[in-house]
């Protein structure tokens, strides 16, 4: 009897122990911007301990304790943190070291690099599922997929789209399969999709033979875009004359998470009142 007193005893101390520790918050560490809007996008926000210097949205994120700049990240302040959770983007040399220093310590480093306007909501729901959020995640999720579904591409045939991430010197994106089916979804078609990477540099030349049917710039402002209408409309580029050029806000477009579905949604909008123009 006194055994198995003892027994239900040890039992009940290891059933509360694991209520502990699974009621313990994870301690989370961004490193990357659209980490970040993905953590917050699952409901575990307040769980971020440490994130990168371009980590600005949602709001609350301005007041997290910064790591590095999301290309180098102080190994020594992370490990400082103990964080349960590492979140990157993209592998690099950075966090493949940062992974060998933590593996020691069982905490995972995980990265969230979607490919399609559907991999955003279902990374959310697999955030909410690893840091036990799952409820607000899937809100969070539905919410998203209703709106990647509602997306009015304008009419057909597609319309070749140049996306210009920067001018002096001239960059766009090429061999970016998520910003490439975001174009595909409105209606739109990248030009430089063919090219080996993901943020190609190109020359003026090389646009104005292509002659693209629209052009979106960025960063997000209407001075930006007048200036940049009255740049390539005297360059001779018929988007820019016709007034087929657009204004996009570059961290909506650059970050991939939950505010791609907002840059979806206004270039949408830009391809159909391309289409509708004369």
């Amino acid at each position: 009897m006194r055994q198995r007193i003892l027994g239900l005893a040890a039992a009940a101390c290891l059933c509360i122990g694991t209520a502990r520790a699974a009621s313990t918050p994870p301690r989370i560490i961004t490193l990357a911007p659209n980490a970040t809007e993905l953590v917050y996008a699952a409901g575990a926000g307040a769980d971020i301990v440490g994130t990168v210097l371009r980590s600005d949205y949602p709001p609350a994120a301005r007041t997290v304790p910064r790591v590095g700049d999301g290309i180098q990240f102080s190994e020594e302040l992370i490990l400082t943190l103990r964080p349960t959770l590492v979140i990157g983007w993209q592998p690099s040399d950075g966090t493949r070291s940062l992974a060998q220093r933590l593996a020691p310590l069982d905490v995972p480093l995980i990265y969230v690099d979607p490919k399609s306007l559907d991999d955003i909501p279902g990374l959310i729901r697999d955030l909410g599922a690893r840091l036990g959020t799952r409820s607000a995640a899937d809100q969070a999720a539905h919410a998203l997929e209703r709106r990647i579904r509602a997306l009015q591409p304008a009419p057909p045939p597609p319309q070749t789209v140049f996306i210009e991430i920067s001018t002096d010197p001239l960059y766009t994106l090429g061999r970016d399969p998520l910003i490439n089916d975001l174009l595909a979804r409105c209606g739109g078609v990248n030009p430089y999709a063919g090219r080996a990477i993901a943020a190609p540099q190109v020359s003026v030349e090389s646009v104005l033979h292509l002659n693209p049917q629209v052009l979106l710039v960025s960063p997000y402002g209407r001075d930006t875009l007048d200036a940049q209408r009255a740049w390539w409309a005297q360059h001779g580029l018929t988007a820019a004359r016709t007034g087929r050029i657009y204004a996009i806000d570059a961290d909506q477009l650059h970050r991939p998470g939950p505010r791609l579905v907002d840059a979806a949604e206004a270039i949408c909008a830009d391809l159909r009142d391309s289409r509708a123009r004369p």
